[in-house]
Order: C-alpha cells, then structure tokens, then sequence
C-alpha cells in the first residue's frame, strides 16, 4: 500500500494541473474576510478592498473579499466527483470600521455561493474555541444595550457534490470497511458541535512573515479526513498554509494535493512530510490505546462485547468495526519537486514492530488486562 501527496505552488483560483472530477474530499481553510491579519493578503489582490476599509465601508470589503474567494470555490466543484464532500473550516468575522462595530457572517457568505454553484448543504460543525480570557466580553461590559457576546465559535461547512457516493463493488466495500470508525470515535466525531479540539496558535518561522493565531488544528483535519473519505482516496487542500490536511492524509492512508499561493510555506511542509512516520505511528499507537481503555471500561460497565476486530484481537461494540484497519507508514520518499510517496505496513501489528519494546513496558498491564477481557467473551 501506498499513496502519493502533491503540492503545487500556485493560486488555487486556477487549478488546471487538476483533472475535473479527480478528488474525493475537499478539506481546507481558507483566509478570514474581515479578519485584520489578512488584511494584506486580500487587499493585495483587490486596491478597491483597501479603499473601502479607509473610507469605512465594511460590507463592500467584505463582498470583495468573499469575491477573490468564490473562484476557488468554483474550481473546488469542478475537480470534485460526484457524491464526494468538501469541509470547509471559517469563522465570522467581528470588527470596528468606520466607527461601527459589528458581524460579518464569512459561514453565511460562501454557504449561500456553495448553494448557487451547485452544492447541497449538510448539517455542518460548530467548533467552539473558547477563551478563559478575563477580558473577552466586548461592548459596555456590565451595562445593558451595549454589550456583546463573545464570538467563541467557527463553522466547519459541510457540503455534497451531486447525490450519496455508492461503493458498489466487494473491493469497495472491503475498503470502506477497513476506513470504518470505532463506536465512541463515531459518537463524538459526529456531533455538531465540537470543543474536545483546541485550536492551536503558533508562531511560524521569520521567513513566513506572519502569525497565524488558532491555526488549522491536526485533529480536526484527521478527523474530517476519516469522517468523509476511505483509504485511497484523494484529499484536496487548496489553502494548504503549513500542511495540516496533508498530513492528516498521510496518516490516514489517502492521498492528498495541496494548493499554496506563497512558497514560502515550503520550509514549513517539506520537513513536516519528511517527518511524518513516527508522528504518524504515534498517533494511531495512541488511537488504539485510547479504544482498549474505552473497551475495559465498557465491559466491566455493561458486561462482554458481542464483537470482535479480526486483525487487533480486541472487542468492539457493533459488526461494522469488525475489519477497522489501521495502517502503520513506513517510510516516505520525495520522489520529485513537491512530490512525496508513503509506503505503509500491510499487517496491523506493523505500527507497534519499530518500537516494541517501548509498547511493551508501555502496555504491559493492559495486555493482561485485555486478554482477561477476551477470555470472559
């Protein structure tokens, strides 16, 4: 098994290196309209944004903002197939200008242009990112008829390309099976609103020339990527930024392309991907663990589970998690400029074989423990 992950460095309004109706899953986030830190970015490819901030009319900004951003969007629908999902991470946008404060609602905004393009809505995701900050309360503070709520949330737009994917035959099927999730992943990935992810802000190198404050987090995009795709499919990034949904794909056994304007990011990829492997094997070791401590819990709560995994040995609670197959990667190679190749393990027990010692001290206990639980099965 294996996978290949492309970056292009390019404007993601024109994706012509992309094949129409090649891409299975679109996940990405893209710039803020009307967020003051990528004022620079927009207004750079718009002088008319720049005049309407200094003259003071926000919703003009906005609109241009939200226009340099709608070709993306057409070309995301073109190189999508039909029945695939596109997951797009945005957060509105609060902001004084022209001495009026007010909402710029950037979900409503590209929800309405998804929908004309094309784009059937799904219930979509509300990530809270809350704030402990003494301070955060905007308006008159204690005063009435002048304070604000905190904007304490972003939106994770889920759409549809055309009508339900069908996986139709045994080798599709098999596949979907092995990408399945566990029951208690399934139960909180699935829920609309999220605050179990905390966003993740981060200063990046000199080079880079800006601070990205709550920056795409790595769980959200590995769960996106599992939630709306199977193993082999092609995931679609077209603001890649630091490389966050590729290597969530990496992980996760699908290929992936990723689409950024400023190249100068590429400090930040390139040792990201060459690095992949044992941040990767790490992450499904401590997706594992987290199950057989959900199981042991479970059983000497409700008493022995039904099923059982055929390639970890471990009871499961219903029939579909049965084939759960977590590949572990075991090496990458940069074959050509941008691109990288991952070859993974094809036995289950392959992501505990580089550091068997470790797990073993590791989870000792919990070997004894797990093999009781089978044997009361």
């Amino acid at each position: 098994m294996k996978t290949i992950h492309q970056i292009f460095y390019r404007d993601a309004r024109n994706l012509k290196n992309i094949p129409s109706e090649s891409v299975d899953l679109v996940v990405t986030s893209p710039p803020y309209p009307m967020i003051g830190m990528w004022d620079d970015v927009f207004g750079s490819q718009n002088a008319e944004i720049e005049k309407a901030l200094e003259t003071g009319d926000g919703k003009l900004a906005h609109e241009l903002m939200h226009k340099i951003l709608d070709p993306v969007w057409d070309e995301m629908f073109r190189v999508l197939k039909d029945g695939r999902f596109a997951c797009i991470n945005i957060g509105d946008a609060t902001r004084k200008v022209g001495g009026d404060f007010c909402l710029y609602p950037n979900h409503a905004r590209i929800l309405s242009y998804l929908l004309n393009i094309g784009f059937s809505a799904l219930p979509d995701i509300l990530w809270r990112k809350q704030t402990n900050a003494p301070n955060k309360f905007m308006g008159s503070g204690m005063l009435p008829a002048g304070a604000y709520v905190t904007l304490e949330h972003e939106y994770i737009l889920i759409l549809r390309k055309g009508s339900k994917r069908e996986f139709k035959t045994e080798c599709e099927k098999q596949n979907r099976r092995e990408s399945a999730l566990f029951w208690e992943e399934r139960n909180i990935w699935y829920s609309d609103v999220w605050m179990d992810i905390k966003g993740t802000g981060q200063r990046l190198s000199d080079e880079l020339s800006r601070l990205r404050s709550a920056a795409f987090p790595y769980n959200l995009a590995y769960r996106l990527v599992n939630m709306y795709s199977v193993k082999g499919d092609v995931i679609l990034d077209p603001f890649l930024g630091t490389g966050t949904t590729i290597a969530a794909a990496m992980t996760s056994g699908r290929n992936s392309v990723g689409v950024e304007i400023d190249k100068s990011f590429q400090s930040a990829i390139c040792p990201m991907a060459r690095q992949i492997v044992d941040f990767s094997n790490d992450y499904l070791r401590d997706r594992l663990k987290k199950h057989f401590a959900f199981v042991e819990d479970r059983i000497q709560m409700s008493g022995p589970l039904k099923y059982t995994n055929k390639h970890y040995g471990c009871p499961v609670v219903t029939s579909q998690e049965q084939s759960i197959l977590l590949n572990g990667l075991k090496e990458v190679r940069e074959s050509d400029d941008n691109i990288f190749e991952v070859a993974y393990f094809a036995k289950p027990q392959s992501i505990y074989d580089q550091n068997r010692n470790k797990m073993t001290i590791e989870s000792q206990d919990k070997s004894e423990t797990q093999l009781d639980l089978l044997n009361r099965q």
